[in-house]
């Protein structure tokens, strides 16, 4: 039914833009590489649904770039759609409106005609074309270029409670890697020398490592495995690593294949924290990285114990938190007696669609995580919530660009 649903929608939209567009070419010399361009650009992004269905049906394990364009042109051409639809649909309140008005004087005054607006509306509909091929072509670049774009963002954090041994230390911080979307080997392997360039110190992922099944990181393995740091790679697990979006024959096959995600951490050199912690020791001074299952709200999963985490871990010592899920912060680790001195997050991939700008800073995702990108700051303790190095559901990324997070932890002069 919902299916259906979501077909009739696009279907509708279909015809409103396409009457549309019609109007706006009539008398037009584009009139018909108008609508034959429209109609073809809508049996393409028909494709791009059935493999977006097909995917979501039957969970491939690997992309392809010619699956992935496709599936991209169709969120584009929707996105097209929808915006200039925006300008028809107040195009037309406002003729009605118009009409009715005039509907109303003539009842008083019969010598007054009634007016159209033919121009004015080709003017409004012109706007809204040209407005709507902005998203379209940043869709287009998304899904193209857009989803292999990575950032390199820096930032520098003060501690009074770091340990004096372990000032100047250098945490890379990379979440939600999904690697069953990966189209190009060459492109994921850019990002893995990116990462390497930073010299690490800690390197942090965050969970997210397959979009249903293990075995969709094994064609990169080997390329993960190059990561290099002083102190090693750790890592937690998130909401899609668990396989619960797929369907299994049994029980039984579903655990084994978390199991199996487990030794590919392993063989990646990932020291996996599932609800546990391990000590760094550097001349005789300590620091703690804690690592949670995955904790979040319904419906996600809450396997995370920050109690078990926690267990064998003084208050005084300078705690890392590798947690998937922002909202756990909020919901447990604020209101947790012992002090976390911060928390690394992923999870909401910034939507891989917004604007960040200097001083500005919005994406769709933020009315459903208020913490979805980013630094926040609660007291002393502190949250990063990385925008995540790959990218699912559609196959790019527009304005929020996969992440590599340099964090350095210095200590607070007193």
């Amino acid at each position: 039914m919902r299916i259906f649903i979501f077909l009739v929608f696009i279907l509708a939209l279909d015809l409103y833009s396409y009457f549309g567009l019609k109007v706006l070419l009539s008398n037009s010399q584009y009139q018909k590489i108008g609508k034959y361009t429209f109609l073809i650009f809508s049996a393409i992004s028909y494709v791009g649904i059935l493999f977006l269905f097909k995917y979501f049906a039957n969970h491939p394990l690997y992309s392809t770039p010619f699956r992935n364009l496709i599936i991209g042109f169709a969120f584009a051409f929707l996105l097209f759609k929808m915006v200039f639809i925006l300008f028809l649909f107040i195009d037309d309140a406002v003729r009605l409106l118009s009409y009715i008005l005039n509907f109303i004087i003539h009842l008083f005054d019969k010598s007054t005609a009634n007016s159209s607006y033919p121009d004015r509306r080709k003017f409004i509909g012109q706007i809204g074309l040209g407005i709507a091929a902005i998203p379209f072509l940043s869709m287009l670049y998304g899904s193209t270029k857009g989803k292999y774009n990575f950032k390199v963002i820096n930032i520098k954090l003060d501690f009074a409670n770091l340990p004096s041994a372990f000032d100047g230390l250098k945490l890379v911080h990379i979440s939600d890697i999904h690697s069953g979307s990966f189209d190009s080997l060459e492109a994921v392997q850019r990002g893995i020398d990116l990462i390497n360039a930073q010299n690490a110190d800690i390197i942090c992922f965050t969970g997210d490592l397959v979009n249903n099944d293990s075995r969709e990181i094994e064609p990169f393995i080997q390329d993960f495995k190059a990561l290099k740091s002083k102190y090693g790679i750790y890592s937690c697990l998130g909401n899609h690593d668990y396989g619960d979006y797929k369907h299994w024959k049994s029980k039984e096959v579903k655990q084994q294949n978390l199991e199996t995600l487990f030794k590919h951490h392993q063989a990646m050199g990932f020291k996996l924290l599932n609800n546990s912690n391990v000590e760094l020791t550097n001349k005789g001074e300590k620091i703690v990285i804690l690592g949670v299952e995955n904790w979040g709200k319904p419906p996600f999963p809450q396997h995370g114990d920050l109690d078990k985490a926690l267990k064998n871990v003084n208050n005084a010592d300078f705690k890392i938190l590798l947690s998937h899920d922002p909202s756990h912060w909020d919901y447990k680790v604020l209101t947790h007696p012992t002090n976390i001195d911060l928390t690394l997050s992923g999870h909401t991939h910034g939507m891989q669609f917004g604007v960040e700008i200097p001083g500005f800073k919005w994406s769709p995702i933020k009315y459903l995580y208020p913490r979805w990108a980013g630094l926040y700051q609660e007291a002393t303790q502190y949250l990063y919530v990385n925008r995540g190095f790959g990218f699912l559901g559609f196959p790019g990324r527009v304005g929020i660009w996969p992440e590599i997070t340099v964090i350095e932890l210095k200590k607070a002069i007193a």
